[in-house]
């Protein structure tokens, strides 16, 4: 004789819901939310800011991150997001704007926009032309971490190409990122590693919990004007680790293939990460 009483779906959904809670590796993953670098529009946000964030919400972004301004105030951009339903998730700041009196402004700045993750795209050569340069440099980052980690800020750094060849028999993107807390995030960008001979892959796992921002770059050796997921990176690796132990909670796509005018190349290119299952 069977025993079983039928039941609810809304009491199964219940216990599944609380079963799957308390084993978070049988749960589904939830997709981390895409951004687009607005330098790869940058000359449709100097004529028209407004209506480019209105394009790119529309195209299916859920944020950005800036790279200059335009003239607008920080209450006023802050407006422009709320407007389209966009979230900050980063800010490609200048060094020199987190020293001294500056770094108070740029927190300020900052926390109106809504953004926690400020992060260095480059860095004068004095900072790191050699190997004990770059160390110096690391120090420098551990002291601005400590010091925005109160205002619930993050520091970070951008590769471009010239982080992957050996100074001192060591890759400078290792000897900064080996010589500095794990606050300091480390910003990948896929196209320019890969432009300056090396792998973005491996960095993930190298450096657990600190690629909270990625930069998602197209690059192909035989294509002119690749776009993702139509350039040679293996995405799928790369993903999978950003998920698992990367600690990721942004994608950006930077989009610098110059395949397409106006807005098209970064809702392709949003497309095609859409049809990768992201």
């Amino acid at each position: 004789m069977n025993n079983t009483q039928p039941i609810s779906r809304r009491r199964f959904s219940h216990i599944a819901g609380a079963w799957l809670g308390l084993n978070p590796l049988l749960a589904a993953k939830a997709k981390l939310p895409i951004a687009v670098q607005l330098y790869s529009v940058r000359q449709l946000c100097q004529k028209d800011l407004p209506g480019t964030l209105a394009g790119l919400a529309k195209a299916g972004y859920q944020g950005v991150e800036f790279a200059g301004y335009y003239n607008y105030s920080a209450q006023d951009l802050r407006k422009l997001l709320d407007a389209n339903g966009l979230k900050c998730c980063g800010t490609h700041t200048a060094l020199g704007t987190l020293m001294g009196d500056e770094l108070a402004k740029t927190i300020e700045f900052n926390k109106t926009i809504g953004n926690r993750n400020l992060v260095v795209p480059s860095l004068p050569e004095e900072n790191r032309k050699t190997r004990a340069a770059w160390l110096e440099t690391a120090k420098l980052f551990n002291e601005l971490a400590g010091k925005v980690k109160p205002q619930g800020m993050r520091v970070g750094y951008h590769n471009h190409s010239v982080e992957f060849t050996a100074l001192d028999g060591e890759m400078p993107w290792d000897t900064f990122f080996g010589n500095t807390k794990k606050e300091v995030i480390m910003q990948v960008d896929t196209g320019n590693c890969m432009d300056g001979g090396g792998n973005p892959v491996p960095y993930i796992s190298r450096y657990p919990g600190r690629a909270t921002t990625v930069h998602i770059k197209a690059y192909s050796k035989t294509k002119q004007h690749p776009l993702i997921g139509e350039d040679d990176m293996n995405w799928k690796e790369f993903f999978n680790l950003c998920e698992g132990v990367g600690g990721t909670e942004w994608y950006i796509v930077e989009e610098e293939s110059g395949a397409y005018p106006g807005l098209e190349a970064v809702a392709r290119s949003l497309q095609n990460l859409r049809k990768m299952g992201k």
